[in-house]
């Protein structure tokens, strides 16, 4: 039973090499990614051919008690193989049932990064799953279900920046002329710039936010990653993390001051990071998610005036492999 057995150093290698090298997958499908949601728990499920024995899919799975004792079982970004192939992703979920009854778990839901298709959908159905999509409320996804993602395949930094809107290349100008400087570092002094503005941000907005110990652990998991810290006469006015993985660079986290705003900072500091993906040849840049499609939503203005004529991604959804119904009713309708 291809279940990843954690202390077969040899099986891991293998399966994170896999992971490492296939073309589906997304930083948090990443072994790696335990290390940064240390409250979960980790189990990982592969596919191998029969012949070779080569893993062809793979499925990481994290779970948290949820409803009643019960566990959700989670694959964040999943699975790494073709979801348009509804074999082998059913042969995974199967193989994943062994993991469920070790957890107790209700469900496992999978979301993968994949473009709304309606067809796909309910092509799942047909075969029994559980899809969560447009008819679901908007902010009831465990991701965003709209993100804002550029393309900079063409690796022309002139092209690419005569794409955004005139009001975002102005700004980008002006945070120059303004003084704003733009560097980056991976130490604890960044780690800790970075989480006294996510502080300053949250209370700002009246959201919560991730302690410290959460960043610092995903800095020492992913040696790839960088802090992006935009300055005025070394006052920190601006951070975020730039993750490059596959063939994206993810703006994942970002946080600002409430200090010189008219500076822009946030403007040079995207386009820093922009530059340092064009360098790495990545084909796009993520800028996350948003919650509404509404120019007068400040974070759906600023992303868009990067992304320019590119539309907003709308991905498929969620698949729900319930295991227990009654558990994951509790669940979807808290």
């Amino acid at each position: 039973m291809p279940v990843l057995d954690k202390n077969n150093q040899a099986m891991v290698e293998k399966y994170q090499n896999f992971i490492l090298n296939s073309p589906y997958s997304k930083l948090s499908q990443d072994m790696r990614w335990e290390k940064v949601k240390n409250t979960w728990d980790s189990d990982y499920v592969y596919l191998e051919d029969p012949q070779t024995k080569e893993i062809t899919a793979a499925l990481s799975i994290l779970s948290i008690k949820a409803v009643d004792g019960k566990r959700l079982m989670y694959a964040n970004r999943g699975p790494v193989c073709d979801f348009y192939d509804i074999d082998t992703v059913s042969k995974l979920i199967d193989e994943a049932l062994p993991v469920a009854q070790k957890n107790n778990a209700f469900v496992l839901r999978i979301d993968p990064e994949v473009y709304y298709d309606q067809s796909l959908i309910d092509q799942y159905k047909q075969k029994g799953f559980t899809f969560r999509g447009r008819e679901t409320n908007i902010h009831s996804f465990t991701q965003p279900h709209y993100n804002m993602i550029m393309d900079i395949s063409s690796g022309d930094e002139e092209k690419i920046l005569s794409s955004f809107h005139s009001k975002t290349r102005y700004n980008i100008r002006l945070a120059k002329r303004k003084g704003i400087q733009t560097r980056w570092g991976r130490s604890q002094e960044e780690i800790d710039i970075f989480h006294a503005l996510t502080k300053i941000m949250a209370e700002r907005q009246g959201i919560t936010y991730r302690p410290k110990e959460y960043f610092e652990r995903m800095i020492a998991a992913y040696p790839e990653i960088r802090i992006y810290i935009s300055e005025f006469e070394n006052i920190p006015l601006s951070a975020a993390v730039a993750f490059p993985y596959n063939d994206k660079m993810w703006y994942l986290y970002g946080a600002s001051s409430n200090e010189m705003r008219n500076k822009m900072p946030n403007y040079d500091m995207q386009w820093s990071m922009i530059k340092w993906a064009i360098e790495l040849k990545k084909h796009f840049y993520d800028f996350g998610g948003v919650f509404t499609l509404d120019n007068t939503d400040g974070l759906f203005a600023f992303k868009s005036g990067f992304c320019g004529e590119t539309p907003v991604t709308e991905w498929i959804g969620e698949l729900d492999h319930v295991y227990d119904q009654e558990a994951y009713h509790k669940f979807i309708n808290r």
